[in-house]
């Protein structure tokens, strides 16, 4: 359970980490459960070029690589609706040559790779007290972030993502605890009486 998007970006960062070509990844979740969050960290963790955003619109957007690793295409198998369709995508023909992340690919994609991982993201509903939906409740952050291996290529290597995920986590609140620190202490100077010498 990650309980911000920051965290839920730090466990794509972890994956992204050690991605290689050829590895393909599906994406589950609903409406804003934080599958673009997730693979932004996954792009920060591989070094690509460009912010990573919803593919939504043009269904598939390729991130280069600023590194030489392999490129990550982000697709939206959202508006494909069977394997005809997403063959005019050519998704496989890259699958060798780059990380290839699918949202909304379940029962469309699982035929481009036995070799895959499949990751759920789930947005605890919240916002509801008294049959009454209260707007700004209604996304505290959490999120549930469930891996599934698929073949052997994922042997071993998940319970280093998650140990390093939360290296990624503990850094990222010591900084902000630094930071807030920072700007107490700037604010408190700041507020200091004048000397009157």
């Amino acid at each position: 359970t990650t309980r911000s998007p920051e965290q839920t970006r730090a466990v794509g960062r972890a994956l992204g980490e050690v991605l290689q070509a050829g590895d393909l990844i599906m994406l589950r979740g609903g409406l804003g459960a934080g599958k673009t969050t997730f693979t932004q960290g996954i792009g920060e963790g591989m070094g690509v070029r460009g912010r990573v955003a919803s593919p939504t619109f043009i269904v598939a957007r390729v991130h280069h690589s600023l590194s030489g690793g392999p490129d990550l295409i982000h697709a939206d198998a959202y508006r494909i609706r069977d394997l005809e369709d997403l063959e005019t995508l050519d998704l496989d023909s890259c699958l060798e040559e780059a990380v290839i992340v699918v949202e909304w690919g379940e029962g469309k994609t699982e035929a481009m790779s036995e070799e895959r991982l499949e990751i759920d993201v789930e947005r605890a509903t919240g916002g509801e007290d008294n049959d009454t939906i209260n707007l700004e409740t209604m996304d505290d952050g959490e999120r549930r972030v469930e891996l599934r291996p698929r073949g052997t290529r994922w042997d071993g290597v998940l319970d280093g993502v998650l140990a390093r995920a939360r290296e990624i986590i503990a850094e990222g609140e010591a900084q902000a605890f630094d930071e807030g620190e920072k700007t107490d202490d700037a604010g408190a100077e700041s507020v200091a009486p004048a000397s009157d010498e």
